[in-house]
């Protein structure tokens, strides 16, 4: 998309502005928006929107940060929504795991996590020969990813995320 007038739109709504640039979903989505703002339809092409950003009024302006407010309570309903979908995702593995009293994913999570330390033990100890360096670094790499899910999926996801899950309630609630 051409930069100048995805720029313009930065200045006045910043949200919509950096997801035009973005690919797939958000992009178009933000394109969108803007066409529906600015044309009253949201099916404008980029050429379209590009003149009219070009030639905008001030009412212009004000429409489109109104359709700022309305794109980021929109991108908030719809990461809610996945956050929903993922912590559903969870508890029914979990409630599976107790309902057939599976024991494999409890030997995967000791496997996964019996095999990152003892990699990491060997690191510390021994010398990885050269030509091994790069394969030894891909699999403690895997091995340290499949920690940190084993320990989502036995403790929750992590302090971040439930920071964000509380900032994404907050903005969908000041919508309601």
């Amino acid at each position: 998309m051409a930069s100048s007038w995805i720029d313009k739109i930065r200045n006045v709504a910043p949200a919509i502005g950096h997801a035009l640039g973005a690919f797939g979903v958000p992009g178009a989505d933000a394109l969108a928006a803007v066409s529906q703002a600015l044309l009253g339809k949201p099916d404008a092409t980029e050429q379209e929107v590009a003149e009219r950003v070009a030639n905008w009024t001030p009412a212009d302006e004000l429409a489109l940060q109104a359709a700022e407010q309305q794109f980021t309570i929109a991108m908030v309903d719809k990461a809610v929504a996945l956050e929903k979908v993922a912590a559903d995702d969870r508890a029914n593995a979990r409630a599976r795991e107790i309902a057939t009293k599976d024991w494999v994913p409890a030997v995967l999570a000791i496997a996964i996590n019996l095999a990152f330390f003892v990699l990491l033990f060997m690191m510390l100890t021994h010398a990885i020969p050269e030509q091994n360096k790069s394969a030894f670094d891909i699999l403690l790499g895997m091995l340290g990813t499949g920690v940190a899910s084993v320990l989502a999926y036995y403790f929750g996801s992590s302090a971040g995320s439930d920071v964000k899950t509380a900032i994404l309630g907050r903005v969908a609630e000041k919508k309601s």
